[in-house]
């Protein structure tokens, strides 16, 4: 029997096995090889967004967890994308305007000029209105963050999909696997489907992050160091795994429109993922009886949230100490 098994070989159940090895647990991860929500996500670390908004205790959770990406970026040991250097939240029309007004007022940046923004992007279009420079949000790779994380856990990793809980051999489980957590525990965990798309071009067309409405339609543009830029995302509540050519067309269209120079460049990638969504958009954490310990849920944030919820996971079990913050997160809620 084993100590602990972690269910899902996400970043979520991985970062919570790395952190709990690190500890000095006995570890096992099943992993059932399904598509997580990692592997399409941008990475961006942005803890400001409106789903903090509208749940403050989801905010907190949020701006902990950005302060912890850069000493578990760094306790990878590897490159895994991190980058500092910012994002620009932007705005094409004076509706885009209004609508990206709550959220800029929040954070208390200054409102930037069509003029100083393409001074810190020359790409962009001069259609575009106003917009605010936020240079404490972040980004990283996740598809390098979990092959690091994998690479570091080795053979503790068993490819194995479980049916049942019943049928995992361990004291305690943890259950982190995304939208297979509801069929696991009977917790609602619904998927909420996300187009993304991924184009290739040299490096250095851009130097932000972007996050943007252009005439009413949000798209953000994730720039990587190697020339590849991520673009999305859709938000559907659907289950399948469809690339549709609207969605495509939407986004592409949203992209160029503030970045003209995007049509050169070569669409290498049309992806969908699941986000794990709650009825609250809100993550599970925390006990759900004396053996199963649920990290699921994250919704959009389940890359961000990584290392804190690796930290609070790992401290119930490895201490028994209730960190306050879970409280909020129980999935005894529902």
């Amino acid at each position: 029997m084993s100590d602990i098994v972690v269910v899902g070989g996400g970043i979520v159940g991985l970062s919570i096995a790395f952190r709990l090895v690190r500890g000095g647990a006995d570890v096992t991860v099943l992993d059932g090889g399904d598509e997580g929500a990692w592997q399409v996500a941008a990475g961006m670390l942005a803890p400001g967004g409106e789903s903090a908004y509208e749940h403050p205790a989801l905010a907190r959770l949020l701006e902990r967890s950005a302060e912890l990406w850069p000493g578990f970026a760094r306790e990878l040991g590897v490159d895994v994308g991190y980058d500092d250097t910012g994002t620009l939240s932007l705005a094409m029309t004076a509706d885009d305007i209004a609508q990206a007004a709550r959220v800029w007022t929040r954070q208390q940046l200054p409102l930037l000029r069509p003029s100083e923004l393409r001074e810190l992007e020359p790409a962009l279009s001069p259609r575009v209105r106003a917009g605010v420079l936020a240079p404490h949000e972040r980004q990283v790779d996740p598809r390098k963050v979990v092959a690091a994380l994998r690479e570091s856990l080795g053979s503790r990793i068993v490819p194995k999909r479980v049916q049942s809980l019943s049928d995992v051999d361990a004291r305690t489980v943890v259950v982190a696997a995304g939208t297979g957590t509801a069929a696991l525990t009977g917790l609602p965990v619904r998927p909420v489907k996300g187009q993304v798309l991924r184009l290739r071009g040299e490096p250095g067309l851009l130097r932000h992050v972007l996050d943007a409405a252009v005439d009413g339609r949000e798209v953000y543009i994730v720039p990587r160091a190697d020339g590849e830029i991520v673009v999305g995302a859709t938000q559907e509540e659907r289950t399948d795994r469809l690339v549709t050519a609207g969605a495509v067309h939407d986004l592409l269209r949203s992209a160029i429109e503030l970045v003209p120079a995007l049509a050169e460049l070569e669409l290498t990638e049309t992806t969908v993922g699941h986000r794990p969504g709650t009825p609250d958009n809100a993550p599970l954490l925390g006990r759900l009886d004396d053996r199963v310990v649920v990290a699921a849920g994250h919704h959009r944030n389940g890359v961000l949230l990584a290392p804190v919820t690796a930290d609070l996971i790992a401290g119930l079990l490895l201490t028994g100490d209730t960190d306050p913050m879970l409280a909020d997160f129980s999935p005894r809620r529902f």
